[in-house]
């Protein structure tokens, strides 16, 4: 475990749990890593009173880009521009003193709302009073084309000579004034930049739309169908980005010779598929990106293909190491966890599944088939949407997944949730069903 000053770095733990023990011939490892990171983040979002600039302020080596659409549709109805507004004021009242931010206003085009001029104001008293006296003046007009308001966040983001950068971005439509070419351009282009937070207030916009954002720039998507809801959700939004103490960490995943990786994903707090990001740190060893870190813990799954092998032999399947890259170029190992295969006649031990593998393939079993139900129930195959949604009910019930039960029941009439046995409900709100998507990747951690 590295060495760090609390008040600069998380300290952090890698822990593997796993079934080591193969068959005779098996190949196949799998892996649970829990990294858990203490140490940072621990003032809870509340201001910091007294800092230095940027750069230099404890605590406060961090900057923010608030993104709020201000397309037509967000005068419909009127209340939902007022609630944005009250919302990113919510949002600059939890900034702490010393944190870099702007506020950009989203259309057809992005536009600087606050501070101007391309550059970042300080947050203080002063700079937060003025920034929620520009809210004001706020309108809704224009189209939506969120690829602009994500390059315009980078290049603000990029002028703070700080280690944390983060998005927080709102829409309430759908991204109609560009293509999805562009939008993915602009995610591949910010991605590994800064972290963004999504979210999608009412019930006009497209999940998978979101969701993507989210998903690649390593932040959280969430549905808010009651604008009212905005603030509450931007506060805790803010709270959370202000509790990140480290940014960049990067799992790194070493193989010996002959084993291939079959997949890395993260499992909790939401499944998030990691293995196309990898990027090569060597010759036996390549980098999943994690984003930046407070004082929280996360699982990952590892799967790994190894060679066959004897009764009697063993061999360490992977290495899993957390690393800080440096400017110099250079990383640090924060922590790391060995995986290990090892080959016995024992039936009961080569047999027997890992609780935490065991929940965890449940979890991202149940995700994926939340997404096939709801896909088959909007094309119509009302039979596949039944048996899909049935075999969600029956994995949140077995991994007491209480949150996506209580979503599902939204959508679904729950017969026996130990079978799966379901009938789909005739009428469904669109906020509910835009919810169970939204949130199908949520997991929960496994009864230790």
């Amino acid at each position: 475990m590295a060495n760090f000053s609390k008040s600069t770095v998380p300290q952090f733990s890698v822990e593997v749990y796993q079934n080591e023990f193969l068959p005779e011939g098996g190949r196949e490892v799998n892996a649970i890593v829990t990294v858990t990171s203490t140490g940072g983040g621990t003032s809870g979002g509340a201001p910091l009173t007294g800092a230095s600039p940027v750069s230099t302020a404890p605590g406060a080596n961090a900057a923010v880009v608030i993104m709020v659409d201000c397309s037509g549709s967000m005068d419909y109805p009127p209340t939902k521009m007022r609630n944005a507004r009250d919302a990113t004021s919510a949002a600059v009242d939890t900034l702490r003193d010393g944190v870099a931010f702007a506020v950009v206003a989203g259309t057809h085009v992005a536009k600087e709302v606050y501070p101007g001029e391309g550059r970042l104001a300080v947050a203080d008293a002063n700079t937060r009073a003025e920034a929620k006296n520009a809210l004001r003046k706020l309108s809704a007009g224009g189209g939506t084309a969120i690829g602009t308001w994500l390059r315009l966040a980078d290049r603000l983001l990029a002028s703070a000579d700080v280690s944390i950068r983060h998005g927080i971005l709102l829409t309430d439509g759908r991204n109609e004034h560009e293509t999805p070419e562009d939008l993915r351009a602009s995610l591949d282009a910010c991605a590994g930049r800064f972290t963004c937070d999504a979210r999608g207030v009412g019930t006009d916009w497209v999940v998978k739309e979101v969701t993507g954002i989210a998903s690649a720039m390593l932040g959280t998507a969430d549905i808010v169908a009651d604008p009212s809801g905005l603030a509450a959700d931007f506060t805790e939004m803010m709270e959370n980005a202000m509790g990140k103490e480290v940014a960049d960490v990067a799992l790194r995943l070493w193989t010996p010779v002959g084993v291939e990786i079959k997949f890395v994903k993260q499992v909790a707090p939401t499944v998030e598929e990691l293995t196309g990001r990898r990027t090569e740190a060597n010759a036996r060893a390549g980098d999943y990106p994690t984003g930046s870190w407070g004082d929280e813990s996360r699982d990952y799954h590892v799967c790994v293909q190894v060679p066959e092998a004897g009764v009697g032999q063993e061999m360490l399947a992977a290495r899993v190491s957390l690393i800080l890259p440096a400017a110099d170029g250079t990383s640090q190992v924060l922590s790391q966890g060995l995986v290990r295969a090892v080959w016995t006649d024992d039936m009961v031990a080569s047999t027997s599944i890992n609780p935490q593998v065991a929940h965890y393939t449940g979890q991202a079993e149940l995700a994926q088939v939340i997404q096939q139900g709801l896909e088959a129930r909007k094309s119509g195959d009302f039979d596949g949407a039944t048996a899909k949604l049935g075999r969600a009910v029956q994995l949140a019930s077995d991994s007491g997944n209480a949150d996506t039960a209580k979503l599902l029941s939204k959508v679904v009439d729950v017969v026996d949730a130990a079978t799966g046995t379901v009938r789909l409900k005739a009428k469904v709100a669109d906020a509910d069903e835009m919810t169970l998507e939204t949130r199908s990747t949520k997991t929960v951690r496994v009864k230790k």
